[in-house]
């Protein structure tokens, strides 16, 4: 945990500010976002902001006495019909409860309105932008925008890398393909494939692109970058550690950056 500050507030003020960021209205459907475990008149003086809530996260948010996590990925996603130390997230809710640990999830959200795809297009300097896919008010899933110039697919992985800070990405076509008009949907993109299309975009940057989805996409003329799922969406933290730290003066704010949670060997 880094990038710590000093300002001690309630978690319903905390979350006033993050429901301001990203309207929770604006969340999809069979999301599963807002405060998931927790008291709202909790007095927080340690924040931190993560991407997924796991054990290690936790084991951490109760050594370094943090009173509030924001995850961006909600712990509590399905059906939870028993909460005991015989499963993960049982365990998770368990240690959280006896610790005071709020834990508030930004998900679609964020993906939403909240700034995610945004700035991810406008690190790559993409131009022109349009929502990929809308699915409330004009804003949605994704973006799509022009590269300054074209540019090799080779030559976009290697600004991917470096503004992404990544070591790896997957790439579903030809390395040595012309590519301008970019699409790019930070997590899991499979579903926005069709849209990357119909918008007539040579390249779709995303994650948890599977080989039937990546060879469906190349018989469409659609290049595919799998940058993964995480590393694309550790954004968050920065976007919204640099948000709350003009309004929380005097909590400590830390970024969990844990990293891609996977090796490729």
């Amino acid at each position: 945990m880094d990038e710590m500050r000093g300002d001690r507030m309630r978690c319903d003020e905390i979350i006033q500010l993050l429901e301001k960021k990203a309207p929770i209205e604006y969340a999809m459907d069979w999301d599963h976002v807002g405060l998931l475990v927790g008291r709202r008149d909790k007095e927080v003086h340690k924040l931190m902001l993560v991407v997924d809530v796991t054990e290690e996260i936790v084991d951490a948010a109760v050594a370094q006495n943090v009173d509030m996590i924001v995850s961006h990925h909600p712990m509590i996603f399905g059906k939870v019909d028993r909460v005991n130390d015989e499963t993960v997230l049982g365990r998770k809710i368990l240690k959280l409860i006896e610790h005071g640990i709020a834990c508030y999830a930004m998900h679609t959200n964020f993906d939403t309105i909240g700034g995610m795809a945004k700035e991810a297009a406008a690190m790559l300097g993409l131009q022109n932008m349009e929502v990929l896919e809308e699915t409330k008010d004009g804003e949605g899933i994704g973006e799509v925008g022009y590269l300054p110039a074209a540019t090799t697919v080779t030559a976009l992985v290697v600004l991917i890398k470096e503004k992404f800070d990544l070591k790896n990405v997957i790439l579903y076509g030809n390395p040595n393909d012309t590519v301008e008009k970019i699409a790019i949907c930070p997590g899991s993109g499979k579903s926005v494939i069709n849209e990357a299309v119909q918008k007539k975009a040579d390249c779709l940057i995303t994650g948890d692109i599977g080989h039937h989805e990546g060879l469906d996409a190349n018989e469409m003329g659609l290049t595919i970058l799998d940058a993964s799922h995480y590393g694309l969406e550790h954004i968050f933290m920065h976007i919204m550690y640099e948000y709350l730290k003009g309004y929380c003066m005097d909590v400590e704010i830390g970024i969990a950056d844990v990293g891609v949670p996977f090796s490729i060997l």
